[in-house]
């Protein structure tokens, strides 16, 4: 051994410093701790799946004999309005998620790593499709149980749910803007219920326009979950309305040309 080496001298080595984790993997490592706290937190997997299901149920069967003489027919109707109001409700889930993570102090931790700083909030939203998505699959199935059949097929189906995520994505950005403002993810879901109830019991979901009052069937037209609920149902029965698909898709390219950019300037901003 050379006199200047010493035996602790390698564990004092320069090494070469990790390559920082690319854009793509820091989403998906991200989109994978959205989904497991869904495991984590029995509230969000109670919405998930019990309400889709209670809905569904509480609705065929107490009201569809009396809208369309049966609870089978009826449930042609409402199963994509129940797949709409589903994917709405949990919108408000990113910015609950998000605002926990700052009163916690995991957000400033977030923005402290050397990653790309937009990957906690896409990854969020990662994980809000597979959410979406499984809630979807349970409000389909379900209908299918109760004899629903989509004259539209499968393909109809899988338009339908890409729509109304889409629109509930465009809708999570402002949730995100929420739950950066408000102090607790409590005061992000009070807030939330004061939207998302008005929008969704205020629409075509559960009965149709033409029984409504005049004066309300004007409010239930211009609200937008009324045409995301007309396109959905349009295209799972074979009949797309063009004009409620391209207004969804308008006020969702609304929706994220004025929110994205808010959102990402307060989540760069210091708090």
């Amino acid at each position: 051994m050379s006199a200047d080496a010493s035996p602790g001298a390698g564990s004092f080595a320069m090494r070469a410093r990790p390559a920082p984790a690319s854009a793509g993997s820091a989403v998906l490592t991200l989109a994978w701790r959205a989904m497991l706290k869904i495991k984590h937190v029995p509230f969000q997997l109670f919405d998930v799946t019990a309400f889709p299901i209670m809905f569904t149920l509480l609705f065929t069967f107490l009201f569809g004999g009396a809208l369309e003489g049966s609870p089978r027919q009826y449930v042609q109707y409402l199963i994509p309005g129940i797949l709409v109001q589903t994917v709405i409700f949990i919108t408000v889930y990113t910015g609950v998620g998000l605002n926990t993570d700052i009163t916690k102090g995991l957000f400033d931790r977030f923005r402290s790593l050397p990653m790309w700083q937009p990957a906690p909030i896409l990854g969020a939203l990662a994980g809000d499709v597979f959410r979406y998505s499984m809630a979807s699959t349970i409000v389909v199935v379900l209908g299918l149980i109760l004899g629903f059949r989509p004259e539209g097929g499968v393909p109809g189906v899988l338009a339908a749910l890409a729509l109304v995520v889409l629109f509930g994505l465009s809708v999570s950005w402002v949730w995100i803007i929420v739950g950066m403002r408000v102090k607790t993810p409590e005061s992000v879901m009070t807030t939330s219920f004061l939207f998302l109830m008005p929008l969704t019991f205020a629409s075509d979901i559960f009965v149709r326009v033409e029984t409504m009052p005049p004066w309300l069937q004007r409010v239930v037209e211009n609200n937008p979950v009324t045409h995301l609920a007309a396109a959905s149902r349009g295209l799972m029965h074979g009949k797309p309305p063009w004009s409620d698909i391209l207004w969804v898709l308008a006020a969702s390219a609304a929706l994220l040309l004025v929110a994205v950019p808010v959102a990402m300037r307060l989540y760069r901003k210091e708090r």
